[in-house]
């Protein structure tokens, strides 16, 4: 909570907001502070007047609706004006948070009267002392802002949370302990300010004060005040206008005030804008959880290079010993080198968690504002100050990005002493830039499994100097085993083909150059898909095959059978896939199974050594291979029906289904190595391919008991 205390203060007086006014770039300011720095502009140089008198160039120039104006100047009575003419002539000042402000022209009048209502000079002119964004009153003067309930609410629970004691709110300099609260000006005063400000006679004597304590629980329990309209101070919001981005009551719309804007119900747009800024916290947040872990990593970083530094020196010394007295004198200057590139790394590391952790606490501290107000119950002020919240926290997500969380400094000592020198050789010692690559680092972003294949994208560390004249990529064989060289070339990216499916592979990458080869980067864990998902192979298939919907479907018009085999090959696991009969005339016998790659394509598949299949037809089917025929077995196929292959690769059996009935025994048995699906077909038979099916229930079963 303490890092969100400088979202509560005001830019003017450094203090937490006193009943804040939004102004209409959607930044907050007190109301007195708002008084304070009016500044009253010449009526020839109001924008009226220069509107008046055809003026085409101003120093009141209208921004555009469209840069940051929350209002339109027809319905809210003020503008927003890009120049400030008065500003040379009235020095500026800075406030407590270091932001420049205007004094007013001339002191305020004493009065009695409420700030609020206290008569504003006419063409009275204020700055936002945050943007520097200058606009004309109107004759509402400062009531023409709206109130913003939700901050007041936000800092009442931040200072319940922080139970300090209650401070004077008066006391100009340093706040005094309060002594007494008045319930009706719902002030605490110190007993000095109490005696100057709040003397006991007059209308004042009638006034309550009770202790500071009192007064916090009376404050907390009163009710919160509803935010009624700017223009009709006795109606309450009712309605948000989405042009001009603010709540509206009845008798605007009555008055016609946005007859043509587009008007949605107050409660639906403030839980809108509550589900759009919790969106936005939690790509914000995202940032901040790797902001925190990017902190680990610095600080990890400074431990890091201590313990190289250590192991450094100590490797240093040890050469520098064997090399007797001649090595000694240059072996001080050796360790002065390494001494100033230890001092470097860990400044420039330092100077990043600096920066960092401040750029986090201010990431922290707008999170912690915006899930309080969040928990505010007030639609018409949480919309007063959401859009401008939301922006706010796009832009500091988008902060966090360029290259923030990347580190500026590597761990490890680029240098290596060269000790093969002969003793003549000694002067001439000095360090020498290791000439070994850098450990690639695999890109976790683009790495990625599809089907039985894996996507491999590395690149060399952001800060290496030495250049790789190639890599080497190896993946373990998907049980834990030894890891086997997969490519070896100069590309950052390869995608390896063929593995098995529903396993776990282990890869890693190596940088190599004439001098040698770079350490291994760091182990990647890749899983391959459970099941498959494929389609048919057309670079493969018969030429009279023809295809359609994504490859999914395939017919034949031709008389004699041609074969079309899948697109992914299996040789571990258990697979099963479906085809659907879309046309079936004139009773052909088209066969399903599997085959290798180089199976004959022009005949009826089953006919040669490369392929196992079950061919049916309306009355009964047959298993073939080699073209032998076996296991007659009753019952075909018509147009709709579905038949399945199961291919268990971990039993080495080949089994068949017709309407999700298994169509005779098991039909092959020690089959093992690469088979492709296969489908063979001719005369207009027309069948669809559907993948990614979990094994029949049945099979799962037998499979489970035996």
């Amino acid at each position: 909570m303490e890092e969100m205390e400088e979202e509560l203060k005001c830019p003017v007086c450094g203090s937490f907001y006193r009943e804040p006014i939004i102004l209409p770039c959607s930044h907050n300011i007190c109301q007195a502070c708002a008084r304070n720095i009016l500044v009253q502009t010449p009526e020839s140089e109001s924008p009226q007047s220069r509107r008046a008198s055809g003026s085409g160039v101003s120093d009141y120039d209208y921004l555009d609706l469209d840069k940051m104006s929350l209002y339109s100047e027809a319905d809210s009575g003020y503008g927003s004006y890009g120049g400030f003419a008065s500003a040379p002539t009235t020095p500026c000042q800075k406030s407590p948070n270091g932001v420049r402000v205007f004094p007013p022209a001339m002191p305020p009048p004493a009065t009695h009267l409420s700030p609020a209502l206290a008569s504003v000079p006419r063409n009275s002119c204020i700055t936002c002392p945050q943007c520097h964004r200058s606009l004309i009153l109107d004759d509402r003067g400062l009531r023409g802002f709206p109130k913003n309930r939700v901050l007041e609410g936000v800092i009442d629970r931040y200072q319940q949370s922080k139970a300090a004691a209650l401070k004077c709110q008066l006391c100009e300099k340093a706040p005094k302990e309060a002594t007494v609260m008045c319930e009706q000006c719902d002030v605490f005063y110190c007993d000095p300010c109490r005696l100057r400000c709040h003397p006991p006679r007059g209308p004042l004597a009638k006034h309550r004060l009770v202790p500071p304590a009192q007064g916090r629980v009376s404050r907390r329990l009163s009710p919160r005040k509803v935010s009624t309209c700017t223009d009709h101070e006795l109606e309450n919001h009712s309605m948000y206008c989405v042009q001009c981005k603010m709540p509206v009551c009845y008798q605007c719309l009555e008055e016609g005030k946005h007859s043509s804007h587009e008007v949605k119900a107050l409660g639906a747009m403030w839980k809108l804008h509550k589900s759009q800024l919790s969106q936005a916290l939690n790509g914000l947040s995202d940032r901040a959880k790797e902001a925190k872990e990017f902190l680990v990593q610095l600080r990890n970083m400074v431990q890091q290079i201590q313990e190289n530094s250590v192991e450094f020196e100590a490797c240093l010394v040890a050469q520098c010993d064997a090399l007797i007295d001649a090595l000694n004198r240059r072996k001080a200057q050796l360790l002065a080198r390494v001494n100033k590139e230890h001092e470097h790394k860990l400044k420039v590391v330092r100077d990043q968690i600096s920066h960092c952790t401040v750029k986090l606490r201010q990431t922290t501290g707008l999170m912690e504002y915006c899930l309080e107000v969040i928990k505010e119950n007030d639609p018409s002020g949480f919309l007063q100050i959401s859009d401008a919240l939301i922006r706010r926290v796009h832009l500091t997500e988008d902060q966090w990005g360029k290259g923030t969380l990347t580190p500026r400094m590597t761990t490890d000592f680029d240098l290596s002493l060269d000790n093969s020198p002969l003793l003549q050789s000694i002067h001439q010692l000095d360090f020498v830039q290791m000439k070994i690559p850098a450990t690639p680092i695999l890109q976790l972003e683009e790495c990625c499994t599809h089907n039985n294949s894996a996507t491999l994208s590395w690149k060399q560390p952001p800060l290496s100097t030495v250049p790789a004249e190639g890599y080497i990529l190896e993946l373990d064989d998907g049980n834990g085993g030894q890891f086997r060289e997969v490519y070896v070339g100069k590309e950052t990216m390869c995608t390896v083909d063929g593995l098995h499916f529903n396993s776990t592979y282990n890869a890693r990458i190596k940088a190599f150059n004439k001098t040698g080869v770079s350490q291994y980067s760091k182990t990647l864990v890749l899983q391959t898909s459970e099941v498959a998902w494929f389609a048919f192979d057309p670079g493969s298939a018969h030429s009279d095959i023809i295809f359609s919907n994504d490859n999914l479907t395939v017919t034949c018009s031709s008389y004699d059978d041609r074969v079309v085999l899948g697109k992914t090959g299996f040789s571990k696991g258990v697979h099963y896939w479906e085809l659907t009969v879309d046309r079936y005339d004139n009773h052909p016998d088209p066969a399903f199974g599997v085959a290798r790659n180089n199976v004959m394509k022009d005949v009826m598949l089953g006919k040669d050594d490369k392929a196992w299949a079950m061919y049916v037809d309306n009355n009964r089917s047959w298993f073939m291979h080699n073209n032998s025929h076996t296991n007659r077995t009753e019952g075909g196929i018509t147009k709709g029906a579905t038949i399945g292959v199961l291919l268990d690769l971990n039993r080495k059996t080949l089994t068949f289904f017709i309407n999700d009935e298994q169509q005779g025994p098991i039909a092959f048995e020690n089959v093992e190595g690469l088979f492709f699906p296969a489908v063979s077909l001719n005369r207009n038979v027309q069948v669809t391919l559907h993948t990614g099916i979990p094994v029949p229930d049945c099979y799962s079963s037998r499979a489970s008991i035996a």
